[in-house]
C-alpha cells in the first residue's frame, strides 16, 4: 500500500499575501499620514478641540472611502485586463493550437530547457490543460497573483480606517498647547510600528521597510509643514 506523497521540503511563502498586504500597507500608511496632517495644519490655524475634531473625523471619513473606492477601481480595471488577456489566449488555442504549442516550448526553451526537452513539456502541459499552462507561463498570471477588487478595497478601507483614527485620538487626548508635538510623536511612532508590522505579515525583515515608512511619513509631515509656513501659519 504505498502513502501519499509529502514533500521533503517544505516551505512556508507569504507570497499570496502580497495583494492585500500592498493595499492594507498603503491604507493604513495614507491613513496616519494625511490625516494627522490635517489636524496639524488645522490645530496650526485653531487649536480649539471643535475644529480638530471636525477636520479629523471629515478626513477619516473622507479618506476612508476614497481609499476603498480607489482600489476598488484600479484593482478592478486590472482583473478587466486579465480577464480579456485569458479570453484571447483561450481563442487562440482554439484558432492556433499547433502555433501555441510552438510558443510555448520556446518560453521553456528560453529558461533554459533543451529544444527536445522543451517540446516534451509544452506537449505534456498542453494536453494536461493547456490554458493553465498558457495562462502561468506566458501572460505570468495565477491564482495566487489575480487581482480582487473587493479584497483589496476592504483591506485599504479598513485599515485607513483604523490607523486615520490613532493621530485622531491623540489629538482629543492631547493636553491643550500641545496637539501638533502630541500628533506627529503618535504619528511617528505609529509609522513604525506599521512598517514593523507589515514586515512581519509579508515574512520580510523589519528594519528596512520600518526606515522606508517612517522616512516617507516623516517627508510628508515636514512639507506639510512647509506649505503652512510659506502661507503664514506657524506649525
Amino acid at each position: 500500500m504505498s502513502l501519499p506523497y509529502q514533500s521533503a521540503h517544505e516551505e512556508i511563502h507569504f507570497i499570496n499575501r502580497a495583494g492585500w498586504l500592498r493595499a492594507a500597507v498603503l491604507g493604513a500608511n495614507d491613513g496616519i499620514v494625511s490625516v494627522s496632517s490635517l489636524i496639524v495644519g488645522v490645530a496650526a490655524a485653531d487649536p480649539s478641540p471643535g475644529a480638530v475634531l471636525i477636520a479629523g473625523v471629515a478626513g477619516l471619513a473622507a479618506g476612508a472611502m476614497s481609499m476603498a473606492a480607489g482600489e476598488y477601481v484600479s484593482v478592478s480595471s486590472q482583473s478587466d485586463i486579465e480577464r480579456a488577456d485569458i479570453s484571447r489566449e483561450r481563442q487562440a488555442l482554439i484558432d492556433t493550437p499547433v502555433e501555441e504549442e510552438a510558443e510555448l516550448a520556446s518560453i521553456y526553451e528560453s529558461r533554459g530547457l533543451s529544444p527536445a526537452t522543451a517540446a516534451l513539456v509544452a506537449r505534456e502541459m498542453t494536453e494536461r490543460d493547456a490554458l493553465s499552462a498558457h495562462v502561468q507561463d506566458e501572460l505570468g498570471l495565477s491564482e495566487v497573483h489575480s487581482a480582487n477588487p473587493l479584497q483589496a478595497a476592504l483591506a485599504s478601507g479598513l485599515t485607513f480606517t483604523i490607523a486615520a483614527a490613532l493621530p485622531l485620538i491623540a489629538a482629543v487626548l492631547a493636553p491643550a498647547g500641545t496637539i501638533i508635538p502630541v500628533v506627529v510623536v503618535t504619528t511617528l511612532i505609529c509609522l513604525a510600528g506599521l512598517g514593523a508590522l507589515g514586515a512581519q505579515a509579508g515574512g520580510a525583515p523589519k528594519l528596512r521597510p520600518t526606515a522606508r515608512v517612517l522616512f516617507w511619513g516623516a517627508a510628508a509631515m515636514a512639507v506639510t509643514a512647509l506649505i503652512g509656513r510659506l502661507f503664514g501659519v506657524s506649525v
